[in-house]
């Protein structure tokens, strides 16, 4: 796994919103995962919850690009990205947001174990 590896990770679950299907983004989170989103106060424990709120943030038509990034590899099962991205929607606006991925090896693959989004204070 290298920086461009977790890159790749988060222009997967790019891809799946770009589907508009909230199953298609959901699978790409761990099941005991944990979803602090842009865009709504509650926290989301579980792919029900998470699931509810893409549900919803998907009829927005998003799509996101990375401003900034931040990787750590932590180990072989385990890496980080944090940074800055901007979303635009199918409405025409942007919001920019501070956002960091915890990926954790599983055997499906790489799933996000914790996902937090904000918008960005000044913006």
């Amino acid at each position: 796994m290298n920086d461009a590896d977790v890159l790749g990770l988060f222009d997967e679950w790019n891809t799946a919103l770009g589907t508009l299907n909230p199953d298609s983004v959901t699978t790409l989170y761990a099941d005991n995962a944990v979803l602090l989103p842009t865009v709504s106060n509650q926290v989301r424990h579980n792919h029900a919850e998470i699931k509810n709120y893409f549900e919803g943030f998907l009829k927005k038509s998003p799509q996101g690009v990375i401003d900034e990034f931040n990787v750590n590899i932590l180990s072989e099962t385990h890496v980080t990205n944090s940074g800055i991205y901007t979303f635009t929607f199918g409405d025409g606006s942007t919001v920019s947001a501070r956002f960091s991925y915890l990926y954790v090896a599983s055997d499906d693959g790489w799933k996000i174990l914790q996902h937090h989004s904000s918008a960005m204070p000044e913006g």
